[in-house]
């Protein structure tokens, strides 16, 4: 008689297992057992019963204990259906009983017909060819049930015939020469490894991009290494850090024969609060030990883990730690853990993992568009491809995933076998009510934060323009000091994978992670009460206040990025008198509003820090505005013709912006704002007149007056101006240079006045005593010309003799660095590879040194040159310029394209772009370190470079840019003293010195070990066009 017996131990590992198999729907058991009670019940059944119990493995065994009046051959049919393994005990008395043949018979057809389960026979001190053969006892129960006139010679013969089919069986044999307990635990060993390796294979078939993963993860585990290694997987939720430690896990403990112990413990966040710490440690000593470990408390369990695992080399993994504490009583110290040990911690919070001494950790990245859309079709279709007809449907659900595979599979499975209809439903329905699945995982990491913390990422949240990217003002510090929020925060929400950060400080937030946010702030109100919300981030929300009159104290900001086009909309500036809270207001221009009054008459005092007002609709600012706590202005685009009459106090406004004002015709006097430290002013074109007072602020660095055409006068810079650094004037009426006294620090001071009516500037102007950069325009010659902090000769009337070179470097996924030079007009003499034209021939094989980088050197003729940077088709442009670069200038873009050819079927494109103002040959140079790894290419026969046109303004250049001469010099990664090296190193003593660029070189040229990194902006393609898969 039949039926499940809990386990009252069952260790993590099986319930991962059965938690993650998408067929687990199928199996209710792992293991049927069946034997004959009175021959091995209270023995070796029991032994074996026990010891898969401990290993965490499910057991259908025959028990005493079923309900009575139940059917109990329908129990088990389906006891047997719902198992992936049949364990037959074959003991001398088995076929005595019927119920056993019945058990027997059902579980052979069972096997028959489905393929569904697995029989292993084990034949307890029987031989094997009796059971073949129906021998000794075996014949003498079968003669036996023959002459029972109940029993149906027709069942009898199917006995016989799955009692043969069984003894033809691969098993185990018990005999007299062999232990049990060795016997049991192979049994339970293979079962253990086979049930592991069918739940990796059959996910695997799921998974999409992870073999790149695991390889990368294997070589950081680093199983040589006879040290204890710490491997941290880090990523944000939903992002896949425990499936690639699940499928490491399986493979390293099927495949590895080197660790005396493994254990998987999941959802140690959650099981740690339900549970405790002290049950997570027995459930880890009790899979390493393959048995019952108790630990009473936490104090105990440390001493026992110290003393049990110290000597002993094992395998853990930690998945969905969050705490110290969770750490310090499953991980400890390396020291203890036998030698060899590896420890893999995954986890949201990378700063955790650093402060636990990880020794490397690897950050799990989001899916790109097409291995996105292929694990999207694998979960709604089976198949890696959409059909036709939903192709379209398929890439919306994509773009909304934003490459985060628990979206992904979320939204694909709930899609699956929907109609087309039901999709689009779908679609529409998600712009406005977010999934829930995903939106629990997600916020998870919320709730984790303190309250601070989630202040930021509301504001953050709902800051976001909707396009991956948060308003790039909060990377300033004067928001975070002017919100009330801390820098450290912000570290905290990286680290948490709840903000990106990338190499150049740019912030941006994953679109899921701000519809988390908006819809948390949704959640505050009902839906239809909206000014009892923090915060309005929603234009229809924000007229429903206005109109209604309905503001509360509850909202601090008000964040709209668009109006809606509104026909004669009258709203009532009084709303904002009782937001007495609002400290942030970002409105949207429209000039279709109509007001009931002045809305900044009515903004409550002392609490607002940021306003920015696009296209605001009064001629200046109400004498009750005063605001002691505002550090942003921003009304670009006003009606405003002076901002402030008379003197206002301002003590911690830093920033103001009134460009393109086209009625503003002076700036205010700005004695009582002596904090200022950015002034944006471009495009005031009837502005004539700058206050006096704009010369006293000793904070401010910035100061932008471009395009102000009736502009003919600068104030002095007087001596209290030590912070300024750039001064850009072009396209004004200035016909001379300020006086600039002399004790201002303008080694980095940039002036600015191409497209001015400057006249000609000389060494005796006051500007060259202190060898500033200056930038101009003069009539016949070039566009413009820059140097910085250079020794000028004296004697020079102008400063085109000192054109200088720009180094940049790009980020570190492309591991490459680049430049170009004014001087640069052919191509070095010690170059390996030079030829006319645009096309070098080359040998490298796969004898060349894999470290070996290679140096490009191009020379140009075009119309115009300025900068370098590198864009890709699929991902957002990466500027690398050097240069100060200002979204005023209007760029010319020439494609710049290095192709390898290869003596396969396939070559191979890198592409680059670079800005270009300038009409004389300039020269291009761009290193690559360990090219051919990079490239993932065993041989190149030529190099050729192609050239494109402009993109940035959507029109093509008046002439395409020829490639005149080009070069290819073969860089090793010890030769820090070649011609190459110091020829670059040296560019910075001309031109833009970036030291951390020359860290990051020498670096590259140095260091021993190099990553493989595969370049963003390769593509490989068979020769004579098409894709190379």
């Amino acid at each position: 008689m039949a039926t499940q017996t809990p386990s009252s131990s069952t260790p993590e590992v099986s319930k991962k297992r059965k938690r993650d198999n998408s067929s687990s729907s199928r199996w209710k058991h792992e293991v049927f057992l069946s034997f004959y009670g009175k021959d091995t019940r209270t023995s070796f059944t029991d032994h074996l019963y026990a010891d898969l119990k401990r290993k965490g493995i499910l057991v259908f065994r025959d028990d005493e204990a079923l309900q009575r009046g139940e059917d109990i051959s329908k129990a088990l049919r389906k006891a047997i259906q719902k198992s992936q393994y049949g364990i037959v005990i074959l003991s001398k008395n088995y076929t005595s009983s019927k119920w056993c043949l019945r058990e027997l018979a059902e579980i052979v057809e069972w096997e028959k017909n489905t393929k569904l389960i697995k029989i292993i026979p084990i034949f307890y001190y029987v031989d094997p060819s009796d059971v073949r053969n129906q021998r000794g006892t075996f014949a003498k129960a079968f003669a036996a049930h023959e002459k029972d006139p109940k029993v149906d010679i027709k069942e009898i013969k199917m006995w016989k015939k799955a009692f043969s089919k069984v003894g033809d069986t691969k098993g185990e044999h018990i005999h007299q020469h062999r232990y049990e307990s060795t016997i049991i635990q192979d049994i339970s060993r293979r079962i253990t490894q086979e049930l592991n390796s069918r739940f990796s294979s059959h996910d695997y078939d799921k998974l999409v991009a992870i073999d790149s993963q695991v390889d990368k993860m294997m070589e950081l585990l680093d199983m040589e290494s006879n040290d204890v290694r710490f491997v941290g997987i880090h990523g944000m939720g939903g992002v896949g850090k425990t499936t690639l430690a699940q499928i490491i896990y399986y493979r390293v403990s099927n495949s590895c024969c080197r660790f005396e112990g493994s254990s998987f413990i999941s959802c140690i966040r959650e099981e740690s609060k339900a549970r405790g710490l002290a049950s997570l440690q027995k459930q880890l000593l009790s899979m390493i030990m393959q048995e019952e470990i108790h630990v009473w408390d936490q104090n105990e369990g440390d001493r026992m883990r110290k003393k049990m695992l110290s000597n002993k080399r094992v395998f853990i993994v930690l998945d969905d730690v969050d705490s110290d504490e969770q750490l310090t009583a499953l991980a400890g110290d390396r020291k203890w853990f036998g030698p060899g040990s590896r420890v893999i911690i995954t986890s949201r919070d990378g700063h955790l993992l650093k402060r636990h001494g990880v020794n490397d950790i690897y950050e799990v990245e989001r899916l790109q568009k097409d291995e996105a859309l292929q694990l999207f079709s694998l979960s709604a279709f089976d198949k890696t491809h959409p059909p036709e007809n939903y192709k379209d449907l398929s890439m919306d659900f994509v773009k909304y995933a934003q490459g985060l595979p628990l979206a992904l599979n979320v939204l694909g499975c709930f899609l699956r076998d929907r109609t087309i209809d039901a999709w689009k439903s779908e679609r529409d329905k998600l712009k406005a009510i977010p999934n829930p699945k995903i939106m629990d995982v997600l916020q998870i990491s919320f709730d984790g934060l303190e309250d601070s913390q989630k202040e930021l990422f509301l504001d953050m949240a709902c800051l976001s323009r909707g396009q991956h990217w948060v308003d790039n003002t909060l990377n300033d510090e004067m928001l975070f000091e002017s919100f009330g929020h801390y820098r450290i925060d912000l570290d905290v929400l990286v680290e948490k994978s709840l903000i990106r950060k990338s190499n150049y400080g740019w912030l941006s937030m994953h679109d899921l992670l701000e519809e988390l946010g908006r819809e948390i702030v949704r959640r505050e109100c009902r839906r239809d009460h909206p000014g009892g919300r923090s915060r309005l981030f929603c234009v229809e929300d924000l007229y429903h206040v206005l109109e209604t009159d309905t503001g509360t104290d509850a909202t601090k900001a008000i964040l709209v990025h668009s109006c809606a086009e509104t026909k004669d909309q009258i709203v009532k500036a009084k709303a904002f008198s009782k937001m007495r809270k609002l400290r942030y207001l970002k409105f949207p221009d429209s000039r279709t509003i109509q007001w009931s009054g002045d809305p900044l008459k009515y903004m409550p005092t002392n609490e607002l820090r940021f306003l920015e007002w696009p296209g605001y609709h009064l001629k200046t600012l109400p004498s009750s505005f005063p605001q002691k706590n505002l550090t942003v202005l921003r009304m670009s685009r006003s009606r405003i013709k002076q901002l402030w009459k008379g003197s206002m106090v301002l003590p911690n406004l830093k920033f103001f912006d009134l460009s393109y004002s086209k009625n503003l015709i002076e700036t205010p006097d700005l004695t009582g704002v002596p904090n200022l430290e950015t002034i944006y002013l471009l495009g005031c074109r009837r502005l004539c007149e700058l206050h006096p007072s704009i010369g006293s602020l000793k904070k401010l660095y910035f100061l932008l007056l471009d395009k102000c055409s009736s502009l003919e006068k600068l104030p002095d810079l007087s001596r209290r101006m030590e912070c300024l650094t750039h001064l850009l004037a072009r396209g004004t009426a200035i016909t001379q240079i300020p006086s600039v006294k002399s004790n201002i620090d303008a080694c980095g001071l940039w002036f600015r006045f191409s497209g001015s009516k400057l006249m000609r500037l000389k060494s005796r102007d006051p500007i060259y005593d202190i060898g500033s950069l200056v930038e101009y325009q003069k009539e016949g010659t070039y566009d413009y010309i820059e140097a910085k902090c250079i020794d000028f000769d004296s004697k020079a009337e102008n400063i085109l003799d000192m054109a200088g070179v720009v180094i940049s470097a790009l980020d570190d996924d492309l591991n490459m660095i680049s430049g170009w030079s004014l001087g640069f007009h052919m191509i070095p003499e010690w170059v390996q590879y030079k030829s006319n034209g645009s096309f070098v021939k080359i040998d490298l094989d796969a004898n060349t040194n894999p470290e070996m980088g290679l140096a490009f050197f191009i020379v140009c003729d075009s119309d115009h040159f300025l900068g370098f940077s590198s864009s890709h088709d699929y991902g957002p442009s990466i500027s690398i310029s050097s240069l100060f670069k200002s979204p005023m200038i209007n760029l010319k873009v020439v494609r710049l394209t290095i192709v390898f050819e290869t003596d396969e079927e396939y070559y191979v494109e890198y592409d680059c772009s670079s800005y270009v103002s300038f009409g004389k040959r300039i020269g291009f140079w761009v290193y690559i370190p360990a090219v051919l790894r990079l490239l993932d290419i065993r041989r190149v026969i030529k190099i050729s470079f192609k050239t494109g046109w402009n993109w940035l303004s959507g029109k093509p250049c008046e002439k395409e840019v020829e490639v005149k001469e080009c070069g290819v010099h073969l860089v090793f990664p010890d030769d820090a003293n070649s011609k190459f090296y110091n020829s670059i190193a040296s560019f910075g003593r001309l031109g833009f010195s970036n030291s951390n660029f020359h860290r990051k070189f020498e670096a590259d040229m140095m260091k021993d070990e190099r990553k493989e990194k595969k370049g963003k902006g390769i593509r490989k393609l068979k020769k004579g066009g098409g894709s190379y898969d």
